[in-house]
């Protein structure tokens, strides 16, 4: 299956970023999150964070610690500030990453560690762990590990959407 023609067109043109979340494959999840709560929504975007950062063991820890500070951040253990050197320090591990995908997979981390900030980076994790697939698969092969992927985002939103909250800690800044 093909990639999207908008992917595929941002291919053509060499753009580092392949997606957008306006793009057609995203519409399920955008709407989603329009439905859910910050926490549903966090524990989503770290969900995901965490099973990248996995993948990217080989390029450095700063993904997993990217991922420990903002788990830390949501539940007030730690200020915005500590957390926020970890993301960036993930972001900055892109420019020095072996290839394109494995850059675009340390910014989706990096959004998904941002969503305890604002859950309006909640889409950058998508848009680029996508491009990263893209980037992986090609053109032609592409676009049943994207529409597999976007599937997976929704059933996992849905999934914490219904969860019992006993238990949980989170900080106070988060609603």
């Amino acid at each position: 299956m093909r990639l999207p023609v908008s992917a595929q067109a941002r291919l053509k043109r060499g753009n580092r970023i392949l997606f957008s979340p306006q793009d057609e494959c995203l519409l399920p999840l955008a709407l989603r999150l329009e439905d859910a709560d910050c926490r549903t929504i966090t524990l989503w975007a770290l969900s995901f964070a965490e099973e990248i950062a996995r993948s990217l063991a080989p390029c450095g820890d700063e993904p997993f610690r990217a991922v420990f500070a903002a788990r830390t951040w949501a539940a007030g253990e730690i200020t915005m500030p500590s957390a926020r050197r970890e993301i960036l320090a993930c972001h900055a591990l892109a420019r020095e990453c072996g290839n394109a995908a494995d850059a675009a997979l340390c910014h989706a981390v990096g959004q998904g560690c941002s969503v305890v900030h604002t859950v309006r980076h909640a889409m950058g994790l998508p848009v680029y762990e996508l491009t990263a697939l893209a980037l992986r698969f090609g053109a032609e092969e592409g676009g049943t590990a994207i529409a597999a992927r976007t599937e997976e985002y929704v059933a996992r939103l849905n999934k914490f959407a219904s969860r019992d909250r006993a238990g949980e800690i989170w900080a106070k800044f988060i609603v």
